[in-house]
């Protein structure tokens, strides 16, 4: 139980901290109905799990071993991430209604797949937090580590998503639109962020 709770506790500041992952699922919770919003959530989660387990089980390895990856991540990362943002800030007020049309199943998959998969900052920071601590770790208790920072994926993205859902419908659409725009600004800002570590690299 003991190492339960440091993976969780870890899990939980890992992925707290406003990031691309939890920009989606805002927007997400704050336009479409509660229902696609989980669904949205879980996709999340699914996506956060899998780099987590990377991270946790040897991905620094592999960027370590080819170096052509991590700029290949970076530019592709960032220009995606850049036309996300600028999708959200062109949104209009009256879109961000109940009756929303949500994106297909297969573009919440590609775009969850990116704020967590095309993040380096995400994979350098899990790498270097889950990575290291799996080092430190009995054998034994390796297994029991993990699953308590995958509960904290499934915890902090589900309770997000309801908490948010809950108070979404008691605000307008024009207030809403304004926090797109945050969102989109926030992405964006990111999206040229990696952009230029990009360009650093090259």
């Amino acid at each position: 139980m003991e190492y339960f709770l440091q993976g969780l506790t870890m899990g939980l500041a890992y992925v707290a901290p406003i990031g691309l992952q939890n920009l989606f699922v805002i927007n997400s919770a704050l336009t479409y109905t509660r229902q696609r919003a989980l669904l949205t959530a879980l996709i999340v989660i699914f996506f956060d799990v899998a780099l987590s387990l990377a991270c946790f089980f040897g991905i620094g390895t592999i960027m370590q071993r080819y170096d052509w990856l991590k700029p290949v991540i970076l530019l592709f990362g960032s220009l995606i991430v850049i036309y996300i943002g600028v999708s959200l800030l062109r949104a209009k007020a009256e879109a961000l209604d109940e009756a929303a049309v949500p994106d297909s199943v297969a573009q919440t998959i590609t775009t969850a797949c990116v704020v967590t998969w095309f993040n380096p900052q995400a994979i350098i920071d899990g790498t270097m937090m889950l990575g290291a601590f799996h080092v430190t770790l009995p054998e034994a208790q390796s297994l029991t580590f993990i699953a308590g920072v995958v509960t904290a994926s499934c915890l902090w993205f589900t309770g997000l998503t309801l908490m948010i859902s809950v108070f979404r419908d008691r605000l307008g659409a024009v207030f809403l639109c304004r926090v797109n725009i945050v969102c989109g600004g926030v992405i964006v800002f990111y999206g040229v962020k990696l952009l230029l570590n990009f360009w650093e690299l090259v």
